[in-house]
This record gives C-alpha cells, structure tokens and sequence, in this order.
C-alpha cells in the first residue's frame, strides 16, 4: 500500500462536489451516511478558515489558550508540510488539504482552535481545541450525560468501621488532599431545562473528564474531505494516515509538583502521592478521583482490582493455613513412611517407565517427592477445594452488590445500550434501509439479516480454525516429549557427565525433555498469541459491532477463548491425560502407534500439576509486572533523550504530555486478560496448588500499583468513556466459577491419590480384602502397586540395560489396579479398580450437587442491589419525575398565557360593553 492510500470512513450524502482545491482524485468505496448527529458541511465555494496561530505565551502549566480564558480541552499534534523536502510534497499537500478542512469542520460545529508551534521540534505543530458553553450543552443533551440537579438529602448508613477510625484513617488516601465532594440527585441533561440543574459556575459544571469525552465524540464525526456525493470523516482514520501524529486531553498537571496555575485542581499530582506512588501501596483507592480524572471505565477497572485483591486475602490466608497443615504433617503420613522405609520402599522393585532406554528402580529413589506430595495431596485440600467453590460464588455475589453502589454513585445506573451512541465505523458503512422493531422507523444499517449471518459466521469459524491450531500444537508438543524422552534417555546414560556436578543427579531424561518442551510451547504460545490478537481484532472489526461496548464485548470473547485454551491446555493436559492411559508393562498403550504414551513422575501426576502452576503463575506475573514498569520507562526515556532540549528552554503543558506514550486501542484489555488468566488459576486448579491465592494476593498489591503507575506518569491522559460494569468479563467470570467446581472435583478425583487411599482405609485395610482388624493407612504401598512378572516384556519393551542390584528379582511394580501374574485374569482390572472408579464417580456427583447448591442458595439470598442504594435510585427517579413535570407545566403556563391573556381582554371588553349599554338604557 502507498503511504497516500489512507482507509477512510466514506458516506454519501447529497452534497454536490467541492472545488478542486479540497477535492480528491483517489477512487474509493462509497457509503451512506445520513444519520451522523454531528454532521456538518462546508458548501461549495465557501472559504475554509485556516486556523490562527499563536505563540507561546512562556506559562508552562497553562491548561488555557493564550487569552487565559478558554479551556483547552482536547490537543492534535501534526508536522508542518512546509518543512518538508521537496519529493514527498504531494504526499503532504494531500495531508494538508485534509487537515485545514477537518479543522475548518470543527470550527463550523462550533468549536474554537489555536494552533502554537513547538517549542522543541519546529516542525510540529499542537492544535488546541476549545469547547463553548453552548457546544457543551449541545453535546452534554445528545451524550445523555447526567448532571447534578440538587444535593443528597438522604442520611447515609454509618460505616461499621468508624469506631476504629483512629486506626484506619491511616489506611485512606488524607483527606486534607483528596477532599470528599457533595453527592447530588443527578439526570440526563436537557438544554431546555438549564434552570433545573445545579449550575453554581459555568465553567466547573462540566468536568474536565466529560469535556474532553464530548471532545472526542465530534472529533470522531468531523468530515475531513468531500469528493462529490462521499464524506470522509473522523480523527482515528487522520491518525492512521500519518495527518495528525497524535490526538489527547491534557493531564492538568506534572505528576510530581504541583501546577503553579491557581485555577488548576492538580488531581494528576493528587493521585500520584496517593495512589500511584510506592509509598501508598497499603492504602486504599481514591476510587472518585480516578472516576473523575480519568472516567468511569478506569475507575471501575480499578474498583474491581482491588475489590478483587480483598476478597483474596481471605483466600489465601486458608490456603496458607492448608499448606502449613499439609507442610506439618509429612512426617506423619503413613504411607509416605513406607515410600522411605528401606525395608518397604527400599526393596520394592518399579518397574522400566519407557520401552528399551529406561531400566529398574527402587521406591524409595522418590522418598522426597512422596514428602513433597503430602504437603498438597491431603485432606485440608479437600477443605480447601470446598471452601473456594464457595468464596468464588461469594467474590462475585458481593462484587455485584459492590457495582451496583458505584453504578449509582457514578450515575451508569441508565447508561443503557440504546443511549451509547453508534461507533463511527458502524455509521459509515449504513447503506441498507430496514423499519426498526420498536419504533416501525425507517433506519440505515450496514449489512442485511443475511449478511449479519454470513460476517458472524465466517468469524465464528475462523476463531474455531485458531483453536484447533492451538490444539495441535499441543499435541505436537506432547509428541515431541514422547520422542525426545527416549533419545535423552540413550544419551544422558550413555555419556559420562562429570562436567556438571553437583547438578549431575537433577540431570535426567525427565528433566531435560520437561525443560525443553517448556521452552518450545512457551514461544509457541507467544508467537500464537501475537498472531490471534491481529486475527481477532480483524474478525471483530469485519463483523462491525454496532457500539463500542459491542465491540470490545465480540473481541473479549474471541481473546479470552484463545487464551483459556492457550494458558490452559497444558494443565488440563497433566491433570486429565498425562498417565491416565499407559495400559501396563507388557502391553504400554502407544500414541500415533509409535511413541509410547507419557507417564507420571514417580511423585504422582499432582505434584507435575503443583510445578506447572507454580512456574506458569510466578514467572507470569513476574514477566508482566517488568514488562509493564521497565517498557514504558524505556521508551519514555529514548524519547525524551531524543527530543531534549536546552534547560533554559520552558515546555507548555501540552508538549510534556506529547513526550509521553499514547493509550494502545484496546486501552484496558491486557489488564483485564491478565487478571481474568490469573482468576483461572487461582479457581480452576487450586485443588492441587493451595498457595495459588498467595501469589495471587502477593501479585495484585504490586499490580494495583504498577498500572496506577504506569497511567498517571508514563503514558498521555486517557480520553474518559462511560461503563456501567466490566462488560463480557463478568460473564466469563461466572463461566470459570462453574467450571472450577467440576475441575476441582476431578482433580481430587483422577489426579491426586487421595480416593485409593480413601478406599484401603475404609474396605481394603479391613476384612475381607485385608488382614488387619482395624482400619489404618498400614500397607496402602504394597496393596495399591499391582506386580509384573520382568519375562512377559515383549522385545520391544524389555530394557537394554540392569543394574547391578537386581539379582533373583522375577518381578517388578508398577502404579496401577491389576491381577498379579498367574492369575487366572492376570494383568486385568482388580477389584480395587473398580471400587476406586465408583468411589472418584460418586465423589465428583457428591460434591458438585452439594457445592452447586450452596452456590445457588448464597447467590439467591444475595441481593444483587443494596436496599440503601435502591432507595437511592427511586428518591433520584421521583425528582426528575418531579422536575420533568414542573417543567412541562410551565412550559404549557407559557404557550397559553398569549391565549389566555387574548381571551381575558375578549372578557374585559363584553363586559365593558355590557357596562357601557346597561348605562344607556338608564
């Protein structure tokens, strides 16, 4: 593509071609665009105005234009064509022409600009954009934003923790700095109704935050060029053609010093010491502030994330207390006792893992691991595993209570899908008319009953097509294990490894085939996950949402199915698969007929499972946590040393903010995606990791402070968006909360050896399967390890090479539920195994019903809605009931006083009249 073949949003309308100065001669896409609430049209002939240029009046924390009235309230930042060299002059005067009409169109909607060159660079150029009040008001009506009409005059429920507020002011941001603001009964804004609001100054009654929003909205709508019956409009296709460098609000202030302007409320500064900076990390939030410096779907991410962290403190304080249960009784354990005892374990001969390579060993080479395996493989997990099922359902009952407060508070409790205004990319592709279900209207919208099916459709399979390829490289993965096991095994023994002592003894086939195979899926989970993101941004923009929420609701699904299948597959692998099908000794069950499937680690298939999360939680969170402070510094810091200046030199508001780093187009998602992932793993697998909580806990403290961080000192002010909730996560949160009870209940089951022992202690142990007269734990080893007779390898199967401590041995052991040799059904499933299979069968039906209806009874006495908060609501409903009724009447009073007034002169003047006759008659 040449750099002049810029993607435009094109509309038709009916207005006649421009003259050959603002024309473009390209042959693009035409599309209807009729219905654009902001749309404007300079007409043929009229003169564009060039915007006026002014220059720095040297006040560095100015957030006004130079006359120190007029607000800036959103800033675009271009380089100046007449700078350029000479052979990329028609690439610029295409830009140019584009520019001065955007910037002609904006003024024509009613917006003021001043333009100042760098003071840094010459050839950049800051357009600084003010809104009016008559604009704002304009805009405020369309946006449906909601503003005060009169104070709370309900009294508030008194915090139960006032009584201890000597303690935990400490742990609040101080209120000398962020002051606690007046709640207000608020309502959609209507121009017509100004008297009705609490207007107390003009130019504070919309905020900054909202300022900018509105901003944006028209900055998205303006026409950039017209050629015949096609408009093009909207900033984010100027940014993707290199006609602007950037566009942003501006940050009121520098992150660390305060403004010297008396007017600036230095709420950038405010957040940074009590918030963002380290020494703040174990205060809470200022929740408010963030929602009204940076809107409401920051604060609600943020309000979520620390709700989040809190409700994980409990959690991991019962996981710790299992670990240490767990830690303090491995030296008790029966049957780890007879894993270490040389007269039990030490004369128990395993059985070869793999066909050939691998050869004997004795039981107790795994004494440390069978120690390991205690500390998770114990019946406090059981507890543990119950009592998450349970405080998953409680996290999401009360966050929903918890959102419904702020809902109100910040006034999304309305904020419904038909108020969210259409995206501009959905607007400029409506070229099909259908009648609206609900108001019978004609409207235009971009695609047919059919062509919807037809986009949905073919997005749907490309996002099944990516899974599948997912799959397959795990099972290429798993391939690669099986194969490569064998190869290390030949070579690792075969070779004499003196050069790597004392590590020569962690050496094993085992370990280099995990470590390999770790690396190779690790970056084929990255490069997978750098090729999904594209794929499913462009599925999700060829679908063509109608609103923003739509969009980013279609795009959450698509990542987040990848990524669960991405971060996932290979616990679910070691959970579910890994040593589950291995048949026996004599006859080992082979995979693609070739590689002989993987069996677990002598330690069991749990504590490979406990290793995996441990590795995939700790260096995940580690990895992002650096990728997140060290990148944005980084880049900042080049920048910075790139474009610096002589200190003598004073930098305007507006520059500082354009040496920082703009906001990616997903805006919060990674950070969602990331919490959402660690969800995962803190709900789906804690069965087998109790410290999951811990490091999530540990985790969150940092990650609260690394974004808070990041937002308000490394990167350019957000433009503010409405949210009512934190969209389609919460539903996939719901989704990962059911599907953990089952993944739990599994986990107990197949993975762990809990149910076998289980089932020794209450059948085997005893009569008539066992010889002793009590129940007890005393010789599980040696009744759950079936026995194999060393000639019934086949060639294929029987090893190369023996130790030298396997003389007059006949048998060997291996972990499984079969008749011993010379048995009338040898090397078939016990007894045992099928008291073990209906034992794991009822458990998971037990534990599922009993945790799915404590689920539902808690979820059902939980309100969603506090009653304090909708009492809240219906007060707010009956004002603006009461104000939109007062209004309307006098509105009527108005239109009929002339009436009135006309019919009162008509009675005045019969009656004068009547006076007057009534007189001659006497």
């Amino acid at each position: 593509m040449r750099d002049n073949d810029i993607l435009e949003m094109d509309s038709v309308s009916e207005t006649e071609e421009l003259p050959g100065d603002l024309a473009m001669i390209d042959e693009e896409v035409v599309y209807t665009q009729e219905f654009l609430p902001t749309y404007e049209t300079i007409q043929e002939g009229a003169s564009v105005a060039i915007t006026l240029q002014a220059e720095f009046n040297d006040k560095p924390d100015s957030l006004f234009f130079n006359d120190g009235v007029r607000r800036i309230d959103f800033v675009l930042v271009y380089e100046d064509e007449d700078k350029k060299e000479f052979e990329k002059r028609h690439t610029f005067h295409r830009r140019k022409r584009r520019r001065e009409y955007f910037e002609a169109s904006l003024v024509k909607m009613g917006m003021e600009l001043e333009a100042t060159r760098s003071v840094v660079d010459e050839k950049l150029m800051f357009v600084k954009i003010h809104m009016p009040w008559d604009v704002l008001c304009t805009y405020a009506e369309v946006l449906h934003i909601k503003l005060p009409i009169q104070p709370v005059d309900l009294s508030s429920r008194p915090s139960p923790w006032r009584h201890f507020s000597c303690v935990t002011k400490y742990f609040y941001p101080s209120e000398e700095l962020i002051t606690k603001e007046t709640e207000f009964f608020t309502a959609p804004f209507e121009k017509d109704r100004l008297e009705y609001f609490y207007v107390k100054d003009q130019d504070l009654f919309f905020t900054p935050s909202m300022r900018s929003r509105m901003a944006y909205y028209i900055l998205s709508r303006a026409p950039y060029e017209i050629r015949g019956t096609v408009k093009k409009f909207g900033i984010t296709k100027l940014l993707d053609g290199g006609v602007y460098k950037a566009a942003y609000p501006l940050h009121d202030c520098r992150f660390n010093v305060r403004s010297k302007e008396e007017s600036c409320p230095n709420e950038r500064f405010l957040l940074y010491e009590e918030w963002a900076h380290p020494k703040s990390f174990y205060k809470m939030q200022p929740l408010d502030l963030i929602r009204k410096y940076y809107g409401e779907k920051i604060g609600i991410y943020f309000a979520w994330l620390g709700f989040y962290t809190a409700m994980l403190a409990l959690a991991a304080i019962v996981g710790l207390g299992c670990f240490i249960y767990g830690y303090k009784t491995q030296e008790t354990s029966t049957w780890s006792k007879e894993v270490c005892d040389p007269d039990i374990g030490g004369t128990i001969v395993m059985c070869p893992q793999c066909d050939k390579e691998c050869t004997y060993w004795r039981l107790n080479s795994t004494c440390e691991a069978s120690k390991k395996l205690c500390i998770f493989d114990n019946y406090g997990t059981l507890v543990f595993a119950v009592f998450m099922s349970i405080w998953v359902t409680l996290f999401l009952e009360f966050w929903k209570r918890y959102q419904a407060e702020l809902e109100y508070e910040w006034d999304t409790v309305e904020f419904l899908e038909q108020e969210e205004p259409p995206r501009a990319e959905y607007e400029a592709k409506c070229v099909h008319e259908r009648i609206n279900p609900i108001t019978r209207v004609k409207e235009k919208v971009p695609y047919t009953a059919c062509g919807r099916c037809i986009r949905l459709s073919l997005g749907m399979g490309t996002v099944f097509f990516w899974l599948l390829l997912i799959l397959a490289s795990v099972v290429a993965i798993i391939v690669y294990r099986l194969a490569v096991f064998f190869a290390f095994s030949a070579k690792l023994r075969a070779q004499d490894l003196k050069e790597l002592e004392p590590f020569k003894e962690y050496v094993t086939p085992q370990m280099a085939t995990s470590v390999t195979a770790s690396i190779i899926s690790f970056v084929v989970i990255m490069i997978l996950n750098i090729l999904y993101e594209k794929v499913a941004i462009w599925i999700t923009d060829f679908e063509l949402p109608r609103t923003k929420t739509e969009y980013e609701n279609s795009l959450t699904l698509k990542m987040f199915l990848f990524q669960f299948v991405n971060y996932y597959s290979s616990c679910f692998y070691i959970a579910f698969a890994k040593g589950k099908v291995v048949g026996y000794p004599g006859e080992p069950v082979y995979l693609l007929g070739k590689y002989r499937n993987e069996e677990c680690d002598p330690g069991g298939c749990l504590i490979e499972l406990t290793t995996q999360l441990t590795v995939i939680m700790g260096g995940k969170a580690i990895w992002n946590n650096i990728q997140e402070v060290l990148l944005p510094w980084v880049k900042n810091m080049i920048f910075r040393y790139c474009t610096r200046v002589g200190s003598e030199k004073v930098i305007p508001r507006w520059e500082q903010d354009y040496q920082l780093l703009p906001i990616g187009k997903l805006g919060l998602f990674h950070e969602y995606l990331e919490m959402v992932i660690q969800f995962g793993f803190v709900t789906l697998f804690v069965a087998s990791f109790p410290l999951a909580p811990v490091l999530a806990l540990v985790n969150n403290l940092f990650e609260i402070r690394v974004d808070a961080w990041k937002i308000t000192t490394q990167f350019r002010r957000m433009v503010p968006e409405k949210a009512q909730d934190i969209g389609a996560w919460q539903p996939i949160l719901q989704g990962v909360a059911i599907l953990a009870v089952a993944t739990n209940a599994m986990i107990i089951a197949f993975t762990s050896d809990m149910i076998p022992r289980l089932v020794y202690y209450w059948s085997f142990s005893v009569y008539p399967y066992g010889d002793h007269s009590y129940h007890t734990m005393e010789g599980y080893i040696n009744n759950t390890l079936s026995i194999f007779n060393i000639e019934d390898f086949s060639n294929q199967s029987r090893p190369i090479n023996t130790p030298y401590w396997l003389n007059n041995v006949t048998t060997c052991r291996y972990r499984d539920f079969r008749y011993p040799p010379g048995h009338n059904r040898q090397y078939e499933y016990s007894i045992y195994y099928w008291h073990v299979i209906a034992a794991k069968m009822a458990f998971i039906i037990v534990v599922e019903h009993i945790v799915y209806l404590t689920k539902f009874i808690l979820s059902y006495m939980i309100p969603d809605v506090p009653y304090a908060v909708r009492e809240q609501i219906k007060r707010e409903k009956y004002l603006t009931q009461v104000i939109l009724h007062e209004a309307n009447l006098k509105l009527v009073t108005k239109r009929l006083k002339p009436v009135a007034d006309t019919i009162l002169k008509r009675i005045e003047v019969d009656s004068d009249k009547e006076e007057m006759e009534m007189e001659l008659d006497f």
